[in-house]
């Protein structure tokens, strides 16, 4: 018998890891209703927000990011980063009466880069804090939404709709070598009541850090 409790004990530990293993959340589809619409989250800024309180005339976009992703923050071999272009974003939002919000899921680095004292110093340094950016306690929102990445951007019209999912643009590696500015482009259909085409791109960037 001793031969079969080796093979036996395998597969009760696989058993074990499958059912402990976190399930892989699906992201929301397009055309799909915001979720969480009431839930509120504590910006930089010492005020609790919900998607429904930034909701703007034409719709919200909101951007999950971080403070430490490189694909976000910029570093060798990854360029400058996205978070540069946040700024310009918030601006095209304001013109255009749409909200704009930063979500901050990474609660496994609460204490590693993306605590909320840090998310404002570094939105503060970087003109973005102008915008509300949020602590989302438990990822919470990132795991309503299944966003995968840092960036990851969802766009919703006035009614709440899901229209675009994906990425800010088609280069990480700096401003000046956008060819596709996907979000830009999303914004401005919405507010001149276009369709937004492309609806859905790749998200590139870090995987969101959750605790499990």
């Amino acid at each position: 018998m001793k031969k079969f409790v080796l093979p036996l004990l395998a597969l009760a530990i696989g058993v074990v890891v499958t059912a402990f293993r976190p399930k892989e959340v699906e992201t929301l589809a397009i055309g799909a209703s915001a979720p969480m619409m009431t839930h509120t989250m504590k910006s930089i800024d010492g005020e609790m927000y919900s998607l429904k309180k930034m909701m703007g005339k034409n719709g919200l976009v909101v951007i999950f990011t971080c403070n430490t992703c490189p694909f976000v923050v910029g570093a060798e071999g990854y360029g400058t980063g996205w978070e540069g272009r946040y700024a310009g974003l918030n601006g095209a939002c304001a013109k255009t009466e749409m909200g704009i919000v930063y979500v901050n899921s990474n609660e496994a680095k609460r204490d590693k880069g993306d605590s909320l004292k840090e998310m404002k110093e570094r939105a503060e340094k970087y003109n973005y804090a102008d915008a509300p950016y949020v602590l989302d306690v438990n990822s919470e929102l990132a795991n309503a939404f299944g966003a995968r990445t840092t960036p990851h951007v969802f766009v919703f019209d006035k009614n709440a709709k899901l229209v675009y999912r994906g990425a800010i643009d088609d280069s990480n590696e700096s401003a000046a070598s956008v060819k596709q500015p996907y979000l830009l482009n999303a914004i401005n259909s919405l507010s001149n009541g276009k369709k937004v085409d492309p609806a859905d791109t790749k998200p590139v960037g870090c995987s969101i850090k959750r605790v499990s």
